[in-house]
């Protein structure tokens, strides 16, 4: 049997593009050990469902539908905001499902997209030339020499804000929000768009059916 590289380091040592510039790399040696202490944002069991669910979809068996946004940003980790992309991707689903009659494989692009590539290390202004933003994990997007600085400690708050985005997740999708019966309560607030008349037909549909 294949085993596991017994340094979890080994990563280290092969080469890397897109990283930033860190002023103190014995801050970010520090942080780095820091996060090494704290607990999996995700655990064996779930990575074992979806593993499970990836290889019934490259089967024939499911769709795969994978919703989320390009970067995510610290502010943007609210309650209400996770709320509505996972209630967008859920919509997604019931008409993919419905549609398709088989079931769909539901994966979030969430909870830690806070890194964003760059062609280029600098960005220029006129006649100021800054670094790069990166994404909320590395610096700022205010174009001003301290908000653009590389700053570790981004790292630990990109862990934190990680973990409290997924877990919102997990108490939305195993607490009844994803039931199928909800699907006239998922399109709330959108009344007004031309889609709604549409989806409340299939969500009836869907209600006549279960």
């Amino acid at each position: 049997m294949p085993t596991l590289h017994a340094d979890l380091d080994h990563w280290r040592t092969l080469p890397i593009k897109q990283q930033p510039s860190w002023t103190d790399l014995d801050a970010v040696a520090a942080v780095s050990a820091e996060l090494a202490t704290l607990p999996p944002l995700v655990f064996a069991g779930e990575v074992d469902n979806l593993r499970d669910r990836l290889a019934r979809a490259a089967s024939g068996q499911a769709f795969l539908l994978q919703g989320g946004d390009c970067a995510e940003t610290f502010a943007g980790a609210t309650a209400e905001q996770i709320r509505n992309r996972i209630k967008t991707v859920l919509q997604m689903a019931v008409v993919l499902t419905y549609g398709a009659s088989m079931p769909v494989v539901k994966m979030g692009r969430m909870a830690g997209q806070f890194a964003k590539p760059r062609s280029s290390d600098t960005e220029t202004r006129g006649d100021v030339t800054l670094p790069a933003y990166r994404g909320d994990i590395v610096n700022g997007y205010d174009f001003t020499e301290a908000s653009r600085t590389a700053d570790p400690q981004r790292l630990l708050k990109g862990y934190h804000t990680a973990a409290s985005t997924i877990n919102l997740i997990r108490a939305f999708t195993q607490g009844g929000f994803a039931d199928l019966r909800e699907v006239h309560s998922w399109n709330k607030g959108f009344a007004q768009n031309p889609a709604n008349q549409q989806y409340e037909r299939l969500a009836t549909e869907i209600d006549r059916a279960s």
